[in-house]
Order: C-alpha cells, then structure tokens, then sequence
C-alpha cells in the first residue's frame, strides 16, 4: 500500500456530500451552514473534517486522541510533562506545588465565607495554572520565579484588593518557594513536544500548539487539510421546528409547545484537498510517523460519516478518495496541476438533490503511473460503493 508509505509526499482530494443536513454550522449567522459570501458556494472548514477524523480514531480505532472534549489540555499536557524524563530517567519538568489544605494560611483563605479566593482559583486563565477543587492543589508550570512575577501573570489587569489581595499574595509566595526547585529547561520542553508525539495521535499528524505555562511552542504536523468547498452555490435554509417539552415550569400553564430553527442544505457536494509532508514526519532524522498512521488516517476518512450521525448533519456520505503518491520527498509535481486530473463538472445551480446528478460528471485519470507526471501515481482511488476507478479508467467505479 504505496499510499500508506510515510517517507514519500501525498496530496489527495476528498469528496463528500450532504443531504438535508448541515454539514458545518456557522455561529455567526444563527447557526447556518457556512457560505462563502460573495459566490454561496458552502463552506466546510478543515477543522471541522478534523474533528470527524479524530473522534473517529479515538472512538472506533482507540488512539489516543489530545483535542478533545473529556479532559482539559492542559490537564493532558501535564501529565506528560510530569512524566518527561532525562536519559538517567529523572524527572524533567517538575511543576512548582502547592497544597491548600495542608497549609493553614492558605486554607483558613480558602474556607473564608465570601468564597473570593476559591471562586478567584477557579476562574484563572493562565496555561501555566492548574486548580484541582477536589484535592485543592495547585500546579504552576511558569517560568517565573519571583512572587512578584507570578502575581503579574496570574492576576493580569485584574485589580485584586483587600482580603483577596493577600490571599493570592500569599499563594504566590508559596509558589516562589516551590519554584526554586522546579525548573523546565529548553531541553526539556524539546523532550516533552517529542513525547507529545508519541502519546496523541492527533499531535503526530495535524500538530498542536503547546503552551501549559512553559512555552513549549507549536508542533507541525505532516498531515494538513484545505476548506472543503461545494462544487455549486448552495441555498442554506432554515425551517421553524416545535416541541412539546416546555423548557420553563411557568411556561407550563400557558403554552403546549416551545419554537425552534433549524439550518441545513438541500443538497451540496463537496471537494476538499490535503497534503502529506514526509518532511515533517521526521524528528532528528527519525520516522515518527509510522505507516499505520497513515493507514488509520485513510480508513477515518472514508468511514468518519457513519460514526458521526446527528439529527442535524442529515446524510453525509464520502464519494471519492484520490491520493497521488510521488516517488521523490520533495515532490515530482505541483499539488495543483494533479488536482486539476480530478475533474467536476458543475451543474451552475444550486437546484441538484442527489449525487447521481454528478457521478457521470467525475471524471479521474487511471490508476497507477500518470501519464505526463513522471515519479508520480495514482495510488488510491476508491469510490464509496468500495470500487476501484481502476476497472474504469476515467470514470467512477459503478458507471
């Protein structure tokens, strides 16, 4: 399977449609599917294909999965921090600790009435800051180390005054102490991105940005992904819906019913285009990404849809996987020209309802060598119905 192999460059286009459904809800404009404002053709972004990927890998494949909606990144950034080790096997990135509850300052703090202090922990956004309300520790991955500093960081352009003031003082304080002793070097940040690696599958292929307080810096990934575009204008519309579960009890004397909208697409096929960097499936001259990435990565793509069935997607369905292979790292063509192969022909209007509308309209060269493009193939072409474009060149499999 030439197209799982990590050490050459691939470039593929993806096609899928939706019915009745949205496939990509724009928050902007009360949830409707996404279009692009001057021509209507839809939109899907990349990362929302990302996620289908992703949940399909965690859920279906059971690969460990770092964006995601269980536990909080940081929480999982941490915990391979915490277990980042030098070559002697000692502990590389201790976070500074410390225990509300067996510090009697700061406990009779966070058992004050007014709450300020525990309500001021949990609400810090800071990367670097860890509160865990269970156990009442706390963790600071921040390179700061003066008591000072730390307040700066945490505090912002928040003014804390009174009791509060000196509570986070103190805490600071304490954190400074602990600081002394827990240091994250360059070197150790440098292990730790390359553990992240190894531990998420996600983090090997799409990249992250790693930030827990010790600017790690960002990791990218060989894998990236284009918008998906509709090939016609789409006319997103939006339909009145009712219930008859009231959400208010007081409602419940005057109304049987609640209103409701609902967005969606009569119809859209879309086209989306990707790239493998094989560059960048290396570390230090080592494969990171391994061939069954790749493999898991082509199996999501084809089999996310059914996994990620909700009332408001309708029917979305994978139609074509068209990976062309290049026998050079670098590349034996531009991605462009070998998208231009795959070609579609539009309808102009956005009055299509099924995919049967276009199937004769997709024409694919043969698989294998490339007529015209030395060094590069063919190397998956796979229509939905699991035929290959092979048994009829230039047209899709099933025609």
């Amino acid at each position: 399977m030439i197209h799982c192999d990590p050490t050459k460059r691939h470039d593929f286009v993806f096609l899928f449609d939706v019915t009745n459904g949205n496939p990509n809800g724009d928050p902007d404009a009360g949830n409707l599917p996404r279009v692009d404002a001057e021509t209507n053709h839809g939109i899907v972004t990349d990362v929302c294909i990302k996620r289908k990927i992703r949940d399909y890998a965690q859920g279906v494949l059971k690969r460990p999965i770092f964006i995601q909606g269980e536990t909080a990144l940081n929480t999982l950034y941490s915990r391979v921090l915490d277990n980042t080790k030098d070559e002697n096997g000692a502990p590389m990135c201790a976070p500074a600790k410390v225990s509300l509850a067996d510090d009697k300052d700061l406990k009779a703090y966070l058992d004050a009435e007014d709450l300020s202090f525990s309500e001021w922990l949990e609400a810090v956004d800071d990367d670097g800051f860890l509160f865990d309300p269970e156990s009442n520790k706390v963790e600071y991955r921040g390179e700061e180390k003066k008591a000072s500093d730390i307040m700066k960081r945490l505090c912002g352009e928040d003014q804390v005054t009174g009791d509060l003031k000196k509570a986070v003082a103190f805490l600071c304080k304490r954190l400074a102490e602990s600081a002394k002793d827990a240091k994250v070097t360059r070197e150790a940040r440098t292990k730790a991105k390359e553990n992240m690696r190894d531990e998420y599958w996600d983090v090997c292929m799409f990249g992250a940005v790693l930030t827990g307080g010790t600017n790690a810096g960002q990791i990218r990934g060989p894998m990236q992904l284009t918008f998906a575009t509709s090939v016609d204008p789409i006319i997103p519309r939006d339909i009145s819906i009712t219930r008859i579960a009231i959400t208010k009890p007081t409602d419940m004397r005057r109304k049987t019913t609640e209103m409701g909208r609902k967005g969606y697409v009569p119809y859209g096929l879309y086209r989306l285009h990707g790239f493998f960097n094989p560059l960048l499936g290396l570390r230090s001259g080592k494969q990171v990404v391994l061939q069954e990435h790749l493999a898991d990565f082509w199996e999501a793509l084809e089999n996310m849809f059914p996994f990620d069935r909700s009332a408001a997607r309708g029917e979305m369905t994978s139609r074509g996987l068209y990976v062309f292979t290049h026998d050079n790292v670098k590349g034996n063509a531009p991605s462009h020209r070998l998208f231009d192969l795959v070609k579609i022909a539009a309808r102009g209007d956005s009055t299509t309802r099924a995919f049967s509308d276009y199937a004769s309209g997709i024409t694919v060269p043969p698989a294998g060598i490339l007529t015209g493009f030395l060094g590069v193939q063919l190397t998956r072409v796979i229509h939905h119905e699991e035929k290959k474009v092979a048994d009829a060149p230039g047209t899709l499999a099933g025609e």
